[in-house]
């Protein structure tokens, strides 16, 4: 007894003095970073805590590895018990827990939740091997992460789980269990045990009892030093994420916690990201937490159609930079003046990963640049930066709350705005919407030539907003200048007169929202920009509350940016404080569909069921996971009395068509193109037609299905907006002329 109980007492203290040494060490780093508030809503963040951690609601979303993951979870917390009682028997054989250490309840969960880990292992196991990056490569979520580090975490779970059931069967043999049933399997090891000598059962409690202490000790260790952290990271990583409704706006640019002034910037502000000291320390916390578990991986459209990006491998690179460059960053060091940069390798076999360009700990780590090429030893491949859609795949499948998309465009207004190095197709942008006010490079008395031959006249605001008009009808850049989307705002416009809703909208007076200019980095103009249409719409609005300046839009991203990023004018720009830029801004699909319900609009279905084609609905990014827009659209296709084909991938796991993330103004140089991906995934349902509820989307599904049109492919599939559907189903009930 005095032996194993100072065993298991000398052995605890030297364990946990280790791990608290790396815990203060890795509490050092991630504060290191800049500061970002994320203590407010606090009843919301214990929500989040119970439902995703907890509840696991993300994990369960991939059902058959959500539900091992589910049981392995709560054997965490629940087998805590099991250690509580373990350390107890150190000191006394007889020991229980205080008032609940006999409940046969407590002691049957402990050993269900033990057994169904075991289980669960091996359906880990499983999945492993069947996505086993050496043979899948690519095709495997796990390419690129650390497997050998999970075959050695999902063995020592199993050693804690055996060595568990020995401790109590061996405790029940002798008579020292605190359970008399409940405990079925530990029980059951008992019996079996009850035939051995009383010496050797003393024995071999003893040795098992060290065995699952020193068990749980080792496992602590190899925690602390793994990519496991988010064991313990995980739920405060969660309990900090942004809170808004959906994936919501970009963060406006901030240095030290605070929004950058452009009028009158410090010496001293941040400008993005141009160093791995510039992250936030949410941003830090994020990289330490990744479990590489490639979730991100799977959804992301860039990977999938043969691009370097993957989310889990730019958030691992970042995380294995800031651990490398750590003891220039908090311990002090500094680099010699000539360091200079030799790239060698990519790393563990995985070309796609930046950060094994430049190996080890030295100097040459404190001096290679965030984003850059091969050649000069940069951590993030501006291919891989310059991939990215911001669709949003990645930040909805992770597990632990990761931020990548807000990490992604910080290291591009670094480079926009500091290095001005990007793609040289935004050159382009850039100078379209400064000298033209649209990306298009379009003149602006051009906007209202969409409304030629509409059989009405569509009201134009005059400098005076009549009291009963409901709505500003913003048509957007896209619906203005491209003749695909002229047809949707086309469309809309006659369902809104059909159905006597009042609306103006503001004709010449229109500039770009400068959604593309942020996403492509160049948070300057985009504030521009923002200024300049929000004085327009306050202008406008004069004199209505918040609640009734209402806007209705075709465009999804102009949709995100008006509604959600328009607001954070009043903290980014002095001018605007107290003024804001707050507007009630929703979808066409939204208000039709609100429409139709209010029999405002009657779609009347094909006679018969004659040309109820089946039609396969893609969703805009902006729309569904930005904004969780998924319902109205497809209310909408039902009404019109088509017969709805879903593809694989679709609402909230839908592909990208390519263009957010101002991709729309970019080439594509790598792998397949994001489009045809797509339109390959429609023509695979056997629909007759692509219907959709975004501009962009519209355009890049298009020249997707005309590609493959060409190559004999989708003979005679459309695209069309959800509005052109209606509107014909609405016009078939009226009477003809």
């Amino acid at each position: 007894m005095v032996v194993r109980l100072i065993l298991g007492l000398l052995l605890t203290v030297a364990v946990l003095a280790f791990a608290a040494r790396r815990g203060l060490w890795l509490f050092r780093l991630i504060s290191s970073g800049q500061k970002v508030d994320r203590a407010d809503h606090l009843p919301r963040r214990v929500a989040a805590q119970v439902i995703e951690v907890f509840g696991q609601r993300k994990l369960l979303k991939w059902s058959v590895p959500g539900i091992a993951h589910l049981f392995t979870f709560w054997a965490f917390v629940i087998l805590l018990s099991v250690y509580l009682e373990a350390y107890g028997a150190l000191f006394d054989p007889d020991f229980h827990i205080p008032l609940i250490g006999r409940w046969a309840v407590l002691g049957f969960v402990q050993d269900f939740i033990a057994t169904m880990t075991i289980i669960s292992l091996a359906v880990f196991a499983v999945i492993r091997i069947r996505q086993a990056p050496e043979r899948r490569q690519r095709a495997s979520r796990f390419y690129g992460s650390h497997t050998g580090g999970a075959w050695l975490i999902l063995f020592m779970i199993f050693n804690v789980m055996w060595t568990l059931f020995l401790f109590r069967g061996a405790a029940a043999a002798l008579g020292n269990f605190p359970y008399e049933s409940g405990a079925w399997v530990s029980l059951g090891v008992g019996e079996l045990l009850e035939g051995m000598d009383h010496t050797a059962l003393e024995w071999t409690e003893s040795i098992a009892l060290l065995l699952h202490i020193g068990v749980a000790l080792s496992f602590l260790i190899i925690v602390l030093y793994s990519k496991h952290l988010h064991i313990f990271l995980a739920p405060i990583n969660v309990s900090a994420k942004r809170l808004p409704d959906a994936l919501g706006p970009l963060l406006p640019m901030e240095s030290d916690g605070k929004p950058i002034d452009f009028e009158d910037a410090g010496d001293d502000d941040v400008f993005g990201r141009g160093k791995i000291e510039d992250f936030t320390w949410k941003g830090m916390l994020d990289f330490t937490t990744c479990t590489e578990c490639g979730r991100c991986q799977s959804q992301c459209p860039a990977w999938n159609t043969g691009k370097p990006l993957s989310p889990k491998l730019l958030i691992m690179d970042l995380r294995d930079h800031m651990f490398a460059k750590a003891p220039y960053v908090i311990g002090g060091r500094e680099p010699a003046p000539d360091t200079t940069i030799e790239p060698g390798d990519t790393g563990h076999g995985v070309p796609e990963s930046g950060f094994g360009r430049v190996p080890g700990s030295g100097p040459e780590q404190a001096v290679r640049p965030l984003v850059g090429t091969a050649e000069v030893g940069g951590v993030i491949d501006p291919d891989v930066l310059w991939s990215c859609t911001t669709c949003g795949a990645c930040v909805e499948q992770c597990p632990v709350d990761i931020e990548h998309i807000d990490h992604i465009v910080d290291m591009r207004r670094y480079q926009v705005m500091i290095e001005s190095e990007f793609p040289s197709e935004l050159g382009t942008l850039f100078r379209n919407l400064e000298n033209k006010g649209n990306p298009w490079g379009q003149n602006n008395a051009q906007r209202m030539d969409w409304t030629k031959d509409l059989p009405f006249e569509v009201p134009v605001y005059d400098g005076e907003l009549a009291e009963d008009v409901e709505y500003l009808y913003w048509i957007g850049c896209a619906g203005a200048f491209d003749d695909q989307a002229k047809k949707t705002v086309r469309a809309t416009a006659e369902l809104l007169h059909i159905a006597g809703v009042k609306y103006v909208v503001l004709g010449n007076e229109e500039t770009c929202t400068g959604d593309s200019a942020r996403r492509a980095g160049n948070e300057f103009l985009f504030q521009m920009m923002a200024q300049q249409t929000a004085e327009t719409l306050n202008s406008v609005f004069s004199g209505r509350e918040p609640v009734r300046r209402k806007i209705v839009t075709t465009c999804p991203h102009c949709m995100n940016t008006l509604g959600r990023e328009y607001p954070q004018l009043e903290t980014m720009v002095p001018s605007f404080e107290g003024t804001g830029g707050h507007y009630e801004v929703i979808h066409h699909t939204q208000l039709l569909n609100r429409l139709v319900r209010e029999k405002k609009l009657t779609p009347v279905k094909p006679a018969d069921g004659a040309d109820a084609a089946p039609v396969t609905y893609h969703d805009p990014c902006y729309l569904g996971r930005h904004n969780k827009v998924y319902e109205p659209p497809r209310e909408l296709v039902g009404a019109a009395g088509a017969r709805l084909t879903e593809m694989p991938r679709h609402a909230d796991r839908a592909l990208c068509c390519g263009a957010g993330g101002a991709r729309m103004w970019m080439e594509e140089h790598i792998g397949k193109r994001v489009n045809l991906e797509r339109v390959d995934e429609a023509i695979s349902t056997g629909a007759s037609e692509i219907v959709t509820g975004c501009p962009f989307c519209r355009v890049m599904v298009t020249d997707g299905l005309t590609q493959r049109q060409s190559e004999d492919l989708g003979g005679g599939m459309a695209v069309r907006d959800v509005s052109q559907l209606l509107l014909e189903a609405v016009k078939r009930g009226q009477p003809t002329a």
